[in-house]
């Protein structure tokens, strides 16, 4: 699935060097997640003997991919030399096998499809790592190879029976995460897959024991991931800040999994506190994008100015109950509002200075949280100022123009998008559009963000707001930061608003060369821009007393 444009032959790279890292054998399970969604798992098994290294693999993916691996093997020479792959799957109605054996420099392969046999040669490079699409077992020879190359580093890779690529390192950052068993160091690479067509960017971790754990391709929409990491009560531990402290916050049936971050000179005075609203996805309290640990580095210089600050695990993210299968953006609005609350009862914070400050998505969710009484002022950063439906369309055409792609291509993949929108929003339509789509876009969380519309909700905030954006921001570009402010401006209920944009930040408000999200990965200074929390904390003193 993930490389399956591939077309042609690509030119071998030179030869690589025998790995002299030993990975720890044994068995794992993978979970696949397609838009979001578990499609499918893998059950894995690397295992050591005299003759080599064998990796072999069952498993099944549901739709849109309906993938069947009856059995996968790879063997590898002890110096990861590839000797001879097979196969057996069923993709959509179709079955497929393939017997693979190399030489130093050749692979040649007897591919069966729908009782069909044809045979071809590919020139490929010594040591090359082999990897067929839908096969993620064969991750494992590449975990083994990474663990030994830095940022730059090009690795020659196999699509078997296609062609062979490379593969480009272009940054690697330590991550370390807490499971229910224990402490695991990993290391996450950013890569790129030199397809001939177009690059292929994803992240893949790697465990401390040199196994896979985890490949992430772009925009997330699809993710696998070893059990131990994809277990509910895991999470990242990124930024440590030395005030940090565990807490568990009561919201609607559960809890959600919080830390808060302190002034270090706390002592018994009450101080003015910040309820960081997360994102879109997946994220946890840490709001890591792209190995940068967003809202742990707000945290804590917004804590060194004088804040109480909470940060928190989005529900059935990470170590935060409840479910999100059914939930919205209102429903987000309301485990944020539940956080308000808490943060207001503490002993050594004001009550009446409770501010909630939203990134992207979370800043749509921070404008319904508004109705909280206790919310004294927004912060909304890199927020979106027209509805969802809007800023979809945006997104594509931008993401379009990059591909490069031509007319009429990109009328037809517009319009396409365009069913796909209307279907979401009115719940019909569905039988016009291809059957694989419904199952990834077809949720309530999505059909909310695309009818939230800005305009609406700000009629009735009542609360002084302060909007933040980048410059550089290439996910929602600055104009939506304008119109926020104009609307916010517009209010009957008059209220202090302001509009600061930096000039040279991106949608992370990190510093930026060009604001595309390929860029994120391979930023030096990644880090959030100590002016947002200088910016929020001006705002914030300057404002009257309730």
């Amino acid at each position: 699935m993930v490389l399956a444009a591939l077309a042609g032959d690509a030119s071998p790279v030179q030869t690589q060097q025998a790995p002299s890292v030993t990975p720890a054998a044994g068995e794992a399970t993978f979970v696949v997640f397609v838009g979001g969604r578990e499609a499918g798992r893998e059950q894995v098994t690397l295992s050591r003997s005299p003759a080599g290294w064998t990796i072999s693999s069952t498993g099944r993916l549901g739709p849109p991919i309906n993938f069947t691996n009856n059995r996968f093997e790879v063997t590898y020479a002890p110096d990861w030399q590839p000797m001879e792959l097979r196969f057996d799957a069923r993709l959509q109605d179709r079955s497929l096998t393939l017997a693979t054996s190399f030489g130093t420099t050749t692979a040649v392969n007897e591919i069966t499809q729908n009782s069909v046999t044809n045979t071809k040669t590919d020139q490929i490079t010594a040591r090359t790592v082999v990897l067929p699409n839908n096969f993620y077992a064969a991750y494992e020879a590449l975990a083994v190879r990474l663990a030994e190359v830095g940022p730059g580093a090009e690795v020659p890779v196999y699509v078997a029976p296609q062609a062979e690529i490379r593969l480009l390192v272009t940054a690697v950052t330590p991550m370390t995460y807490e499971t229910p068993a224990g402490t695991l160091a990993t290391r996450r690479f950013s890569v790129t897959f030199q397809n001939p067509g177009r690059p292929l960017h994803a992240e893949i971790t790697v465990d401390e024991r040199h196994r896979f754990a985890e490949v992430e391709f772009e925009s997330k929409t699809l993710t696998v991931t070893r059990q131990d990491l994809a277990n509910v009560a895991t999470r990242q531990r990124t930024l440590k800040n030395a005030t940090d402290a565990p807490a568990r916050i009561p919201a609607a049936g559960f809890s959600l999994a919080a830390t808060v971050t302190t002034p270090a000179a706390a002592g018994k005075q009450r101080h003015p506190a910040v309820v960081l609203v997360p994102g879109s996805g997946p994220i946890d309290r840490d709001a890591v994008v792209a190995g940068i640990p967003l809202f742990a580095q707000l945290a804590g210089q917004l804590a060194d100015l004088g804040y109480v600050v909470v940060r928190y695990d989005k529900r059935g993210i990470g170590q935060s109950g409840g479910r999100t299968e059914r939930a919205t953006l209102r429903d987000f609005a309301d485990d944020s509002v539940a956080v308000t609350k808490w943060l207001a009862d503490r002993k050594d914070v004001d009550e009446d200075r409770v501010f909630v400050v939203g990134h992207s998505e979370g800043a749509s969710v921070a404008m319904l949280a508004a109705r909280e009484k206790k919310v004294a002022a927004l912060v909304l950063m890199a927020a979106m100022g027209t509805t969802g439906r809007k800023l979809i369309l945006e997104q594509q055409q931008h993401a379009l123009q990059l591909a490069k792609v031509q007319e009429p291509e990109r009328a037809k993949k517009i319009e396409l998008q365009k069913q796909i929108l209307e279907a979401v929003v009115a719940d019909k339509g569905w039988e016009a559009l291809p059957a694989e789509v419904r199952p990834l876009v077809d949720t309530p969380w999505y059909r909310s963000l695309l009818v939230f519309d800005p305009a609406q909700v700000m009629k009735d905030i009542r609360q002084p707001i302060l909007v933040l954006h980048g410059a550089f921001d290439t996910q929602v570009p600055v104009h939506h930061a304008e119109r926020l402010a104009e609307l916010a401006r517009a209010r009957k209920r008059s209220a202090p608003v302001e509009l600061k944009v930096f000039p040279s930040l991106n949608h992370l408000l990190v510093p930026a060369k060009t604001g595309e999200i390929s860029e994120y990965a391979s930023r030096e200074d990644a880090a959030i821009s100590p002016e947002v929390a200088r910016s929020i904390d001006g705002f914030v003193r300057a404002l009257p007393t309730r």
